[in-house]
């Protein structure tokens, strides 16, 4: 029912989806970005409704409290203490082995301010995992959201930033500003 009212917000507010993920791909690590405002949210889960696509997604801890917690663990979340110094790229490498299909969406900037380099867990979980990343966007000034290209990371680490960089070149987020493309970086 609350997915429902997302993917109504988001029709209403007239955006529509373009692309997808190849139908064969059953396991896949989904940047989520540009991820400049708390809206990215709202529209993502109204995208991914419209794709009726389920899809998890991390988020701190602290979010998973009443009254938001239940809506959060049926909208696909996951939470994340990230005031303990873990692994938490090993530990879903491991989900992902054990685990036929699962899509869990990255948001890789880490938050919705202006960063100066991505955060590398997304690349590391792909490869670790031996699956594909898949290019996720909202972009606000063409009111789109969808899928850019599946790829395969190399592991030669300028090459598959080059090639992300790319992709979210001309993609505008809520506050443009906060979005920098130089930033696709990891290394």
């Amino acid at each position: 029912m609350v997915a429902k009212l997302f993917q109504w917000y988001f029709k209403m507010k007239g955006w529509k989806i373009e692309g997808e993920i190849p139908s064969d791909v059953k396991k896949c690590v989904i940047i989520g970005a540009p991820h400049t405002s708390n809206w990215d949210f709202v529209y993502g889960i109204g995208a991914l409704e419209c794709f009726k696509m389920k899809v998890q997604f991390l988020a701190k801890k602290e979010l998973f409290k009443f009254p938001l917690k239940n809506m959060f663990l049926k909208l696909g979340g996951i939470p994340v203490d990230r005031t303990k110094n873990q692994s938490l790229v090993d530990a879903m490498i491991d989900v992902f082995n054990r685990h036929p299909e699962l899509k869990i969406i990255i948001p890789t900037e880490g938050t919705r301010k202006r960063v100066e380099k991505w955060k590398s867990g997304f690349y590391h979980l792909a490869l670790g995992a031996k699956i594909p990343v898949a290019l996720g966007f909202l972009d606000y000034k063409r009111k789109k959201a969808g899928f850019g290209p599946t790829v395969m990371l190399t592991g030669e680490i300028e090459r598959d930033m080059d090639a992300i960089r790319a992709f979210y070149q001309n993609i505008t987020g809520k506050i443009p500003e906060n979005f920098n493309v130089d930033a696709i970086r990891i290394s």
